[in-house]
C-alpha cells in the first residue's frame, strides 16, 4: 500500500503489551458474532477502538473475558444467514463509528 507512511503504526509482542501501553485507544469495542449489544445500540468516541479476530477462529477466549461487556455484534437481516466476512465487517463497523464521531 502506498499509505503507509502516513499511518501511526505501532506493534506489540503479545496482549497484555498492547493493555499496558500509554498508546492503546481508551476504550476498545471487540466485535463479535458472540455479542448482545448491537452496532445501531454502541456510542463511539473519539478515542475509541474496533477490535476483530480473524476470520476463521475470532479472538482467543481471554479477550473475550477481557472485553465482557464492550462486546458488539453488527445485526443480520436474518438470523439463518452466516455471519459477514470481516473486510465488510470492519467497513461497516468503522464508518458507523465515523458517521457518530463526526456528527
Amino acid at each position: 500500500m502506498d499509505y503507509w507512511e502516513t499511518l501511526d503504526l505501532f506493534e506489540y509482542k503479545n496482549w497484555n503489551d498492547f493493555l499496558i501501553s500509554s498508546n492503546r485507544p481508551k476504550k476498545i469495542h471487540l466485535f463479535t458474532t458472540h455479542a448482545t449489544q448491537t452496532l445501531w445500540d454502541t456510542r463511539f468516541s473519539k478515542d475509541d477502538g474496533l477490535l476483530f479476530g480473524n476470520e476463521g477462529k475470532g479472538v482467543p477466549e481471554e479477550v473475550h473475558k477481557w472485553a465482557n461487556c464492550d462486546r458488539v455484534t453488527i445485526p443480520k437481516y436474518n438470523e439463518g444467514l452466516r455471519s459477514l466476512n470481516l473486510a465488510v465487517s470492519v467497513g461497516i463497523a468503522t464508518y458507523e463509528a465515523i458517521r457518530q464521531i463526526n456528527s
